[in-house]
């Protein structure tokens, strides 16, 4: 009866293996493998995976493929997922009224009003006014200079000035009078000239006080409570910007108006129900919520959800052969989210952070493809291979091999595309759930919020703690601890915020500041992880009763993050739930939950001891 016998789990993301020997009454762990899983799981394509996973846990175990003789795969039923960020509100400017971004080269600090003018015409002006110059980049900056210190030599008031290239500081710094200078307006051909002006500058590290206020607007330009009303939008937008210019214009003003995002139908129960997109995601959850089984997801056809949902089903019809109208849509996750977008009718390529939605879709079959996966990997190994056991009851008896955990249980594999979490009680029932919305929606929001267009960098920023070079022998960690590096980083690095990789510093692009990028990423796994969390465990745990259980145990990739595990951890202990990550035969960690519960499944089997029931 003694026999070297392999586990192995197709995962979304990972295939891993454990092997194991079996002398008929007990089961020796030997060693375990991994590789990334090719090809979507459940399908053909998942043998390359298979076979480089089992050759690595047979190198680690000193054995070869002789060796074997059964290889035991789990029912890795197909699941799907996507993601997709909705923008629902816009902010536009009208006839000119605004400027505010966050040039790197303002000149002076400070406050400016007057009346805008070109500097070309400042000679045909009434030298009585104050005055705010617009500088076009037909104007070399000692020329600028030269010629602005005339006109104050002249007696001319100028209070500030606005500059189309980027010589705020080179202008700045060759007049007699400190001023604001505000440069890097593209589109300065838009400033309206004889119009009331406002100019500031703040100091490097803070931003503009009085422009980012409608009452502070209201000072300047000696507002009615009417008006100050109409200028909320303006002083939004430059809320965060080292530097802005107001100018009154007749009708000139910053809007904000939601955008038309299309609707999503859910479907169950004999009903349906519509929520609009740009309602935001409380509504489009309370949708889902009231439907306990979700039979469909329809995103109207032509928006950006409706894209979405289509591929969602495309890509698991051409998996499973069935036609596209069969696919049915099990669940979607919202959260609501602001993202940076350009301002529409902006003069410097001004951001405004806007409202969003960032949704995630998920469809999950219940037909099984893994007969032919099983077919081709006998003729590959020409070993006995056997579908042993469904996901859900393998993670839970691998959990159990956590020192210290104990029933009733919760396993929660936070992966790539969906959040999947089993549950067992105290009769070792087991229930089991596949929600969208996880790992790669929280890269989604990372990149969206820190408006970085790079799903990889966002995807290191996801992974690894942050730190800032404040020299070239130190850096300043999240935490605010400061540490001597062990040799000289490059010069390039000097003053930048960096993501630390094992390998490697990783320079973050310039712009972003640490909490800013250390808080988009803690809200975006709070925002998905955490609420997802709770969403998993009322769903498996009867009646929703979360203080039933006992212990969470965190397995899969996610679990190996720096800090989510702790954040589950914090959110459930309130609970007084023990909640941390999984330990796997004491040596694995949170990897090798399914694979090291297949081994156990086959032993229970041939010993004819009793196990859990699966409640599907």
């Amino acid at each position: 009866m003694d026999r070297y016998i392999a586990g192995v789990d197709i995962g979304n993301s990972t295939t891993e293996t454990a092997i194991g020997f079996f002398d008929g009454r007990s089961m020796r762990f030997c060693s375990s493998g991994i590789a990334r899983t090719t090809g979507i799981k459940g399908s053909i394509e998942n043998i390359t995976g298979i076979i480089t996973s089992l050759e690595n846990a047979l190198y680690n175990a000193g054995l070869s493929l002789a060796d074997l003789t059964d290889i035991l795969i789990n029912e890795a039923a197909p699941v799907i997922g996507n993601v997709a960020m909705e923008i629902t509100s816009e902010t536009i400017i009208t006839e000119s009224t605004m400027i505010g971004h966050n040039p790197a080269t303002p000149g002076g600090i400070g406050l400016g009003q007057g009346i805008t003018v070109l500097l070309d015409e400042i000679d045909l002006i009434d030298f009585e006014g104050r005055y705010i110059v617009v500088i076009p980049s037909c104007w070399d900056f000692v020329d600028a200079a030269r010629k602005l210190n005339e006109s104050m030599k002249k007696g001319c008031s100028i209070e500030g000035a606005i500059v189309q290239k980027d010589d705020g500081v080179l202008i700045g710094n060759r007049i007699a009078k400190s001023i604001p200078v505000v440069d890097e307006v593209r589109y300065i051909d838009r400033v309206p000239f004889g119009m009331e002006a406002a100019v500031e500058v703040a100091p490097p590290g803070a931003f503009v006080s009085t422009l980012s206020d409608p009452f502070g607007i209201a000072a300047v330009f000696n507002l009615t409570p009417d008006e100050t009303k109409l200028v909320f939008r303006t002083a939004r937008a430059l809320i965060g910007k080292r530097s802005a210019v107001v100018i009154r214009t007749p009708g000139g003003s910053v809007s904000a108006q939601h955008l038309s995002s299309g609707t999503i139908t859910f479907f169950g129960n004999d009903e349906k129900i519509v929520v609009p997109v740009n309602e935001g995601a409380e509504k489009i959850m309370g949708a889902r919520k009231q439907l306990a089984i979700v039979d469909d997801i329809e995103g109207e056809p032509g928006t950006n959800i409706g894209i979405m949902l289509e591929s969602v089903r495309r890509v698991m019809a051409n998996l499973t052969y069935d036609k596209i109208d069969q696919i049915r849509l099990n669940d979607l996750f919202a959260v609501d989210t602001s993202v940076p977008r350009p301002i529409n009718g902006g003069m410097a390529h001004e951001i405004s952070h806007e409202s969003a939605v960032g949704l995630s879709a998920m469809v999950k079959t219940d037909r099984l493809y893994m007969d032919g996966i099983a077919r081709r990997l006998r003729e590959k190994t020409g070993l006995y291979v056997n579908i042993e056991g469904v996901e859900a009851d393998m993670a839970i008896r691998g959990a159990l091999t956590t020192p210290g955990s104990g029933i009733p249980m919760a396993v929660l594999d936070l992966g790539a595309g969906s959040t999947d979490a089993s549950f067992i009680d105290t009769k070792g029932l087991i229930r089991s759930v596949h929600l969208a919305g996880a790992g790669d929606m929280v890269t989604m929001l990372i990149d969206q919020e820190l408006g970085l267009n790079d799903r990889n960098l966002a995807e290191e920023i996801k992974k690894y703690p942050l730190a800032r070079v404040d020299s070239l022998s130190h850096i300043r960690h999240e935490d605010g601890v400061v540490e001597p590096v062990p040799e000289p980083l490059p010069t390039h690095l000097f003053g930048r915020v960096i993501a630390l990789k094992p390998d490697m510093p990783l320079s973050l692009p310039a712009g972003l500041s640490l909490e800013q990028v250390r808080t988009a990423r803690r809200q975006a796994k709070k925002k998905v992880f955490l609420c997802n969390t709770l969403r998993a465990l009322q769903n498996v745990v009867p009646g929703g009763h979360i203080e039933s259980v006992s212990y969470v145990i965190l397995v899969g990739g996610s679990a190996l993050d720096f800090e989510t595990s702790h954040m589950v951890s914090e959110m459930l202990t309130k609970r007084d739930i023990v909640a941390g990550r999984g330990n796997i035969r004491s040596t694995e960690g949170p990897r090798n939950a399914v694979a090291t519960g297949l081994l156990l499944a086959y032993k229970e089997k041939w010993t004819h001891q009793p196990g859990a029931t699966e409640i599907r």
